[in-house]
């Protein structure tokens, strides 16, 4: 195979991978996952597929010399390392264990033949100006052995407080040492190849010096977690960025000569640009968070530019200069290859870095949905003009008569024939990229404009009285203080909502005007505008407003003969915002289309009920994503539900007595939420507080006692987060648990419908009739896709009542129960000479069920509160032979 078509199949390794970091990214913004698979497959199976092909040809071209088994060698490292990365990334989506270990340890031996690969040919090449930047790779490699034993252990630790610690030092020796070491050491000499610039006498000398730097801040980093000293991993940081520091002032002093120009020079400048960010960042967070959970819990702000802004644009930048001029041989077809990579090429930096900044700022979630496929939309051009390169390099030497390159070695300087010629029209693909970004914020804010401020003129035919009355609003408990607010008529009314509450909370007007959804401690001054009438204020998230978080603003010394322009009453509850979530007077509520005759679409899947035993795992990691999603409820009835995990109710958690649970709560909302294991004793106070949006928390809990749990979000109003669909089951199996041939699980909950597509109606939950009951989420699904069972086999029923106001009595109609089994405790088993009918469960017990169907046919189970039945709480049992 010549040495061009090598180097295209082993990337398309590469390439690969960035399609599935593409593909898991989309995704994650829509379907629960762990949050280290978004790391995994850029970093351990990109990044390092791009870092085991380029540093290797990097080395044979530094030193003149090639690697001992050349390709072959290559080729079985890249494959080990392909099949290693896959086990781990399997393990991850599989919650095993063993896999990841089996693949982090394929993925070690990968490594370590390529550190030896590396340290054999260094020693014996002859003596070269930039020979020496082959340590930087020796060195990465090394780091990252110690890494990937970091992170087996991690896997398998049974202790969290320990694996909190040892996640710090995998991610330090892994994205700082691995990739760091390595993409540091490549930009000496890469980044001024790319930008034609001269090479400065001091480069070589600035890269001497910066690894013993780079390599002494991991070690120091890297102890903190080891040590429990949290204050290393900031001191250890910081002795890393001045290693950094030092290329980073080579790279400027080229960059000021021959400034970038190309997609590969600008995405490799950015690129440098996130990671010393991250480091920053990364120092900063270890330096004022109290404990380890909390440090790692806040690599979120980390992760993101790490992985996005500094290993996606590293990968994408050199390959976009590396692929033309090494797999496509002659200087034409490098030329005609490295045009299509360039192209768009202002549009693709600024619009993927613009998303990066405005995804870490305060935005409503579809905004950061929109710009999050932005990002990916920029990685996708690249694959696409990549395979275009590729297709047009070919198609150019076929022209030339495929004349092959017979030197055998390809260099990192390119042929001045391979640099697009006609300068690319910057400003306005610049200009494109600022509108496609501010077209994603408009959007964001368009879906949920209760998450910005929007503010009009309040006046009217007011008589001005050219005075200002200017008041500070805080908040206390659940309600705003003061509550009443005394305005001399024609004043204009400025008011500074401080939020000294616990929760995220606005302050919205009858006229329309109203703070941003503000977060704990942060303060906002608003203009109300001219006042001459009583005007309401609230705050408009869900449900807040009725527990009592109202005011009023009243007006004095008003002009005899009534009062103009008023600026709305006391009693109004006018919002310019569609998301007004607290009152719906006034609009239609979805509960007027209501049609259970109606049958859902053909394509309808129910919520699993299916139940799978119990996992032979001791500590079960969980991550639970909260979304807010608009779902159909009922047939043509449609709501925005808060979800645990992608669904309402949330995913079913399930173990056994004795097991560790380790659950990762993250707000992926737009309010604030919680979460409350009632399967776990212990102190509420920390792990059941409320997080504000993009925070994460870690909530661990260990099983003492068995039976059917339920959870739910614990942020007030309780009753509003729980009915609009934050709820779900832990199961952990009594010890003498039988088997049987089927086992089903049925979570009862309530719905109080607000307007078609929007929240519950807080007003209507407080009534405590619900528009519709059901099981698991949708009413009747169970009667349109009925569940299974055949003559003769034990099926056992888990049931949950999740309320949150009324009761349940679960009963199959056809069916007698021989086990019952209510709050943690038998009360009737198989020999009992009686009989059950009916398990009656008042809002959060729960229990199970247990019978053998006597003949074939339906059999409908109900809730037998038959008015609650008859609001969608009813499926069907199908028996075959």
């Amino acid at each position: 195979m010549s040495r061009r078509n090598w180097y295209l199949l082993t990337n398309a390794v590469v390439l690969a991978w960035i399609v599935l970091t593409v593909v898991a990214v989309t995704i994650h913004r829509f379907v629960s996952q762990p949050m280290w698979l978004m790391v995994h497959v850029p970093l351990l199976g990109a990044v390092t597929a791009a870092i085991l092909i380029w540093s290797q040809h990097f080395s044979d071209t530094l030193l003149r010399r090639e690697a001992p088994a050349g390709r072959a060698g290559l080729g079985i490292r890249l494959g080990l390392h392909t099949v290693g990365a896959g086990l781990v990334v399997a393990g991850v989506l599989a919650a095993s264990v063993p896999l990841v270990i089996v693949g982090a340890s394929v993925v070690a031996v990968a490594i370590l033949a390529h550190a030896v690969v590396l340290f054999l040919q260094l020693r014996r090449a002859l003596p070269s100006r930039f020979g020496p930047l082959v340590r930087y790779y020796v060195a990465a490699a090394v780091v990252f052995l110690g890494g990937i034993a970091i992170g087996a252990t991690m896997s398998a630790a049974g202790d969290p407080d320990l694996t909190d610690r040892l996640v710090t030092a995998h991610l330090v020796l892994n994205a700082y040492g691995w990739i760091g070491l390595t993409a540091l050491g490549t930009l000496v000499l890469l980044f001024p190849t790319v930008l034609h610039a001269r090479m400065a006498d001091t480069a070589d000398a600035g890269a001497r010096f910066a690894l013993p730097v780079l390599v002494a801040g991991l070690v120091v980093a890297a102890s903190g977690p080891l040590l429990d000293l949290r204050l290393l991993v900031t001191l250890g940081m910081a002795i890393w960025i001045v290693g950094a520091a030092r290329i980073g002032i080579e790279g400027w002093r080229q960059a000021r000569s021959m400034p970038p120009g190309t997609f590969a020079g600008w995405s490799l400048a950015a690129a440098y640009g996130w990671v010393v960010i991250a480091a920053a960042s990364l120092a900063v967070i270890a330096a004022i968070s109290p404990d380890w959970v909390t440090l790692r819990e806040s690599y979120l702000m980390v992760l993101g530019p790490l992985v996005a802004g500094f290993a996606v644009q590293l990968l994408t930048g050199a390959m976009s200069y590396l692929l033309p001029v090494v797999a496509l041989g002659s200087p034409a077809a490098a030329k005609a290859g490295a045009e299509v990579l360039d192209r768009g090429a202002a549009f693709r930096v600024t619009a993927f870095n613009g998303a990066i900044v405005l995804y870490l700022l305060p935005m409503p979630s579809v905004a950061r949905v929109l710009l999050s496929l932005v990002a990916a939309g920029v990685v996708i051009a690249f694959l696409v003009l990549a395979i275009r390169a590729i297709v047009v390099g070919r198609r150019v030497r076929r022209a030339e008569g495929e004349n092959p390159d017979r030197s055998g070695r390809v260099g990192l300087g390119v042929p001045v024939a391979a640099v697009p010629t006609a300068p690319p029209r910057r400003v306005g693909m610049v200009a494109a990229a600022f509108t496609v970004l501010a077209l994603c914020v408009a959007g964001g804010v368009a879906a949920d404009p209760a998450a910005v401020g929007i503010s009009t003129a309040a006046g009217g035919d007011v008589t001005a009285s050219g005075e200002v009355t200017e008041i500070t609003v805080e908040v206390s408990g659940m309600r705003f203080t003061p509550a009443e607010i005394e305005v001399p008529y024609g004043d204009a009314l400025v008011v500074t909502f401080h939020n000294t509450g616990t929760d995220v909370h606005d302050l919205t007007f009858a006229n329309g005007v109203r703070t941003q959804r503000l977060a704990p401690g942060a303060s906002e001054t608003v203009e109300v505008g001219l006042i001459g009438a009583d005007m309401a204020g609230w705050c408009s998230i869900a449900g807040h407003r009725q527990m009592g978080m109202e005011l009023t603003v009243v007006v004095t010394g008003a002009p005899a003969g009534g009062i103009g322009g008023s600026a709305g009453t006391a009693s109004g509850s006018g919002s310019m915002s569609g998301h007004d979530h607290g009152s719906t007077t006034g609009a239609a509520s979805a509960a007027d289309d209501i049609d259970l005759e109606a049958e859902p679409d053909a394509d309808f899947e129910p919520w699993p009920a299916a139940l799978a035993p119990a996992s032979p795992d001791t500590v079960h990691r969980i991550t639970l994503d909260v979304s807010e999603e608009e779902v159909e409820v009922a047939p043509g009835v449609a709501q925005t539900r808060w979800m645990f995990g992608g669904s309402a109710p949330g995913p079913v958690i399930r173990g056994k007595i004795g097991d560790r649970f380790e659950i990762t709560l993250v707000n992926d909302g737009s309010i604030g939420h919680s979460i409350d294991f009632h399967a776990g004793a212990l102190a509420p106070d920390a792990p059941m507080r409320t997080i504000q949006p993009g925070e994460t928390l870690t909530y661990r809990f260990t099983a003492t006692q068995a039976g059917i749990w339920m959870y739910h979000c614990s942020t007030m109003p309780m009753s509003m987060h729980i009915a609009n669909g934050m709820f779900g089951a832990v199961i952990i199996d009594p010890p003498d648990l039988a088997p049987v041939d089927r086992e089903y699980v049925l979570v009862q909950g309530e719905l109080y419908l607000g307007p078609q597509g929007e929240t519950a109606d807080a007003d209507r939950i407080a009534t405590q009739l619900p528009d519709l009951v059901t099981f698991n989420g949708y009413a009747n699904q169970y009667a349109y896709r009925p569940l299974t069972a055949a003559v003769g086999e034990r099926v056992r029923i888990w049931t949950l009542d999740a309320g949150p106001n009324t009761p349940s009595s679960f009963h199959i109609v056809g069916g007698q129960f021989d086990t019952v089994y209510f709050e943690g405790a038998y009360t009737l088993r198989p020999g009992d000479a009686g009989g059950a009918q009916a398990l009656a469960l008042q809002p959060a017990q729960g229990g199970f069920v247990e019978l053998t169907f006597p003949e074939a046919g339906d059999y409908p189970f109900v809730t037998h509160i038959m008015s609650d039945a008859e609001k969608g709480a009813k499926g069907i049992f199908h028996v075959d032979d």
